[in-house]
């Protein structure tokens, strides 16, 4: 579930509006967007993996509302963080190559 838009990082892109599948994010007139409808979050990191500044904060635990505070995720290093595992991002190393799923396709593809 969504648990943080750090106010400190966010640039108003409003990529995490547009990404979002179930519309839980909300624009503002002038201002970083708001998390509108957090109980709509289906927890599918899309709004983390498009934010192009780490601004924001998906808990891998759908069902549960975790109270989180922006600076102890950010020193965690949990802002992005799902976003950095699959490095996505500049000068961030894609880890595509390590999935066993990714070598079964690109094997299957080779016998072709």
């Amino acid at each position: 579930m969504i648990e943080l838009l750090s106010k400190e990082r966010c640039i108003s892109c409003n990529q995490c509006v547009s990404v979002c599948p179930t519309n839980v994010f909300e624009k503002t007139e002038g201002g970083i967007p708001v998390i509108a409808r957090q109980s709509d979050c289906q927890s599918c990191f899309m709004c983390e993996l498009y934010c192009p500044v780490d601004a924001l904060y998906v808990t891998p635990m759908a069902e549960e509302n975790v109270e989180v505070g922006e600076l102890e995720v950010a020193q965690l290093g949990l802002l992005g963080s799902y976003r950095e595992s699959l490095g996505w991002g500049q000068g961030r190393k894609p880890t595509v190559s390590q999935d066993a799923s990714y070598y079964i396709f690109r094997r299957s593809h080779e016998d072709h």
